[in-house]
């Protein structure tokens, strides 16, 4: 029975109604934005079975969670996420059931998905130029990618959407084909600001920071935009693009913060509960579920209690603020 969500209210009066969980802190490409070159990732041992990922996914669905997004690293390199994800939809509980993949075997896994239940797809899309793209990959083809949408778009899921992240003097280049590819394949695009989670060398952070509004100014210079009421639950804010049936939005953790809506708490692949992308906040459900097998209602009474945690926003704007040095694999998008 789905009990009612005040069971996940923060202590500023915000409803968590929405997980996102990673289910691999691994990924078949290397983004230069998103994790090293030479990653270092947790040990299998380290990660959370499958088995536990669903108690722990099946308990926030008992106290009131109404939206979920699976994510990674790359989820769809987890070997036997498709009976994960099956699982999860039997429930019969979610308004919203999410995936974000780099689509790099969206080709191979876009029927299975749509199987599965999963009603909107995320795809991580920063460039259409080939060359680009291998640069900011380090280790991706674009072809491939491509070749998943289309196959993705053939599946009929209710919703497809581009998120591109823009990097000034590597991408900035791509905005407008951006916006013209996902109008003429009938999908909505977000831009995202770069959020500054792990120490990369690969470019200097300042430097190449796009903010939405300068962004936003490119795309009229070929597109109207109309403001939308349209919410997915995350923190994209959309315009609609006129003469399309495209959306295109916004995220902006730097020049628009977006914290006082936050209804969100993230799930690592190895069972940390992230109260915040910007702030190092978390409880170990790994450690709880161990040596608490199958007790649901230590671990509802465990979640609950930890909300205090989760604080007021980030501080990605705040010099003095401690560096986040987890990568954004580890995190979860």
């Amino acid at each position: 029975m789905h009990i009612t969500p005040s069971e996940l209210i923060d202590p500023f009066g915000r409803n968590i109604d929405y997980l996102r969980v990673s289910v691999t802190d691994r990924c078949d490409f290397r983004c230069t934005y998103c994790m090293a070159e030479d990653m270092t990732f947790v040990p299998k041992s380290q990660l959370l079975t499958l088995e536990e990922t669903y108690f722990i996914i099946e308990t926030f669905l008992a106290l009131g969670v109404k939206k979920l997004r699976i994510t990674g690293g790359e989820p769809l390199i987890r070997k036997d996420i498709d009976k994960l994800l099956l699982k999860i939809n039997r429930q019969k509980l979610l308004e919203d059931y999410t995936i974000t993949t780099n689509g790099n075997r969206l080709e191979h896994f876009a029927h299975t998905l749509k199987t599965a239940g999963i009603q909107r797809i995320n795809i991580s899309l920063d460039t259409l130029d080939s060359a680009a793209f291998k640069t900011l990959t380090r280790t991706g083809t674009l072809h491939n990618v491509l070749r998943g949408i289309d196959c993705a778009i053939a599946q009929n899921f209710k919703k497809i959407k581009l998120n591109a992240v823009i990097l000034q003097g590597q991408n900035d280049n791509a905005v407008l084909p951006l916006t013209h590819y996902a109008v003429s394949k009938g999908l909505d695009i977000s831009f995202i600001e770069e959020m500054p989670l792990g120490n990369t060398t690969a470019h200097n952070r300042a430097d190449a920071f796009m903010s939405s509004a300068t962004i936003k100014r490119m795309i009229e210079e070929e597109f109207t935009l109309a403001p939308s009421s349209h919410r997915t639950g995350g923190p994209s804010r959309y315009w609609s693009i006129l003469g399309s049936h495209s959306k295109v939005g916004f995220i902006s953790p730097h020049s628009n913060n977006f914290c006082a809506d936050c209804n969100r708490v993230r799930l690592t692949a190895e069972g940390r509960l992230l109260f915040c992308l910007g702030n190092e906040h978390s409880i170990d459900l790994r450690q709880a579920i161990r040596e608490y097998p199958n007790d649901t209602k230590r671990l509802k009474d465990f979640i609950t209690a930890s909300l205090h945690l989760k604080p007021e926003k980030h501080h990605f704007n705040d010099p003095e603020a401690p560096q986040i040095i987890r990568f954004m694999n580890s995190t979860g998008g």
